[in-house]
């Protein structure tokens, strides 16, 4: 496997990546804010000490997972150690002087908390995590997702953070302990890099809401299902490979290479603090100079048909003023009916654009030309890659979203 080669198509963003010897087996893995300078750094150095020496000399190949921040490469970079144990990674094995996440669950209602010290044996504990600024900032995601009590002693009243929604708040609200029970079970899949069938679990409790006309519950437990959602799908390796392209434009019957593909979704509650997002990618690989948010305008009801039009609209009407180079492709997440709004769009601009959507549970591809879905093997690598970059578009859109959500709280 040629190494500098693959070098030059790594992303520069943060993940955890692996080091693997000739049988496959995994050397060595670490974590970067920057996965490319961090990866590359190892094949440049000329003055290393003989232990890294050893290692470099011992690799055969790499791959490597993004995330959305270094705060979380650390968490998934702990939890694939303890589950790898790779030879090179002594100090997670050893070192006791790193914090770790610790669930007290002999309590009735279980805290998670960070510590350096592993002294109760009724507890469990996760890590150890080498950095620990940036463990307090995946502490604080895992707290805001999982809504955990964080107090000390049990009050005997509400505190600030139960009327953020940001706790469960097993000391006010009555018959709460199967709730929190089940949080606890969804915390432990998580931790231990379960988290796929966590989110089948909170699915399924959703859909059971659902039925229930448990609605709030439901909307509570979407959001977290967003969350995680975001948060495992940015985990999946991201190599760009030409047959991917060759694989689409076969698929979709294109005349050239969709090298620069636009995304586009849309995220609202009922209508409120509505926003559209879109990604750009460009040979498989994000562009995230071009990324674009909006602030729905001119909708003011809860209308995805007309939200995409409008931000689809915004969009190439502004690349067409600017004569600026229009995408090979665009994606709309979504169905038939976003696809129409979408084509109505770029129709008013006079644009003859290649335009799909692709619809979830299950996820299908739609076309203008075809009332039906395409009919794709989830294996595929072009039904991959339109998955990837409609899930980045989702969570940026999220991301957008729940920023509006909070500014409007916190007034």
């Amino acid at each position: 496997m040629d190494i500098k080669k693959k070098i030059k198509k790594i992303p520069h963003a943060p993940g955890v990546y692996f080091f693997y010897n000739k049988s496959g087996k995994i050397l060595y893995i670490g974590k970067a804010v920057d996965l490319k300078r961090r990866i590359s750094s190892y094949f440049q150095k000329k003055d290393i000490n003989p232990k890294l020496r050893l290692l470099t000399s011992s690799i055969h190949c790499f791959d490597y997972l993004i995330t959305s921040s270094e705060a979380e490469a650390l968490i998934h970079e702990a939890s694939l150690i303890k589950q790898h144990q790779p030879k090179y990674n002594i100090v997670h094995k050893d070192d006791k002087t790193y914090p770790y996440l610790k669930l007290t669950i002999k309590e009735k209602f279980p805290r998670l908390i960070i510590t350096r010290k592993k002294d109760d044996k009724k507890a469990l504990y996760y890590g150890p995590y080498t950095n620990s600024k940036l463990l307090r900032q995946a502490f604080v995601f895992i707290k805001r997702v999982f809504k955990l009590r964080t107090c000390n002693k049990m009050p005997k009243k509400s505190c600030l953070r139960y009327h953020l929604k940001h706790c469960l708040a097993p000391c006010v609200i009555p018959d709460t302990h199967n709730d929190y029970r089940e949080t606890i079970k969804g915390l432990r899949l998580f931790l231990s890099g379960r988290k796929g069938k966590l989110v089948d679990r909170l699915t399924k409790r959703m859909n059971e809401c659902t039925k229930n006309f448990r609605y709030e519950q439901a909307m509570a437990t979407r959001d977290q299902i967003q969350a995680l959602t975001v948060l495992i799908e940015r985990n999946k390796p991201i190599l760009y490979a030409p047959s991917d392209m060759q694989d689409l434009k076969s698929v979709l019957k294109m005349n050239r290479l969709p090298f620069k593909i636009e995304a586009f979704d849309i995220s609202n509650i009922q209508g409120k603090y509505a926003t559209g997002s879109m990604v750009s990618f460009v040979k498989g690989q994000p562009d995230k100079n071009e990324y674009r948010r909006f602030r729905i305008k001119a909708v003011k009801q809860a209308d995805d048909f007309a939200m995409i039009k409008e931000v689809v609209r915004r969009r190439y009407a502004r690349l067409k003023k600017e004569n600026r180079k229009m995408p090979d492709l665009v994606i709309i997440d979504g169905g038939k009916g976003q696809l129409s709004s979408a084509y109505q769009a770029l129709k008013e601009l006079k644009l003859d654009l290649k335009v799909i959507s692709i619809a979830k549970n299950p996820d299908r591809i739609f076309t203008l030309k075809k009332q039906m879905p395409l009919v794709l093997s989830r294996r595929q690598k072009a039904f991959k890659l339109i998955q990837r970059i409609r899930d980045e578009a989702h969570r940026f859109a999220i991301r957008y979203h729940h920023l509006l959500r909070g500014k409007a709280y916190r007034k």
